[in-house]
């Protein structure tokens, strides 16, 4: 039994430094993305949308649109602050809880997938009013 534990802590050990990169990396991406709404840059914001998500929307305007309507709390907020991540192979998915511009709490649940290239590209965006459930 202690020969399984400490098997298993081993290879938890050799995993962590490469999951814990996966993460800050998903999470710069993310950030990346955040900030270039700020500062309305649709064609930085489009570029780490992953390739399913340009092909709903073939133009980095019409993503840009769609965010600005259809995700208000991404796109304005007061605050922005990374929670719980997972990994399973080429994904992530990231928590992050989210205080809009009118002080409401939301929290966003961000996939991430890496890319033929080796780069990590948002798949998409689930977002949910703090305190409600799916």
């Amino acid at each position: 039994m202690r020969a399984i534990a400490l098997i298993a802590a081993i290879l938890f050990a050799i995993a962590s430094p490469a999951m814990a990169d996966d993460v800050a990396t998903a999470q710069g991406v993310i950030r990346a993305q955040e900030q270039a709404f700020g500062r309305d840059d649709a064609t930085a914001a489009y570029s780490y949308a992953a390739p399913a998500i340009r092909q709903i929307f073939p133009q980095a305007d019409i993503f840009m649109s769609m965010v600005q309507n259809q995700y208000a709390p991404v796109y304005r907020h007061r605050s922005f602050e990374f929670g719980a991540a997972q990994t399973a192979g080429d994904r992530i998915a990231q928590r992050v809880q989210i205080i809009d511009a009118n002080g409401e709490a939301w929290e966003a649940l961000y996939t991430l997938e890496r890319q033929s290239d080796g780069s990590l590209k948002i798949t998409g965006c689930s977002l949910l009013k703090a305190g409600q459930s799916v």
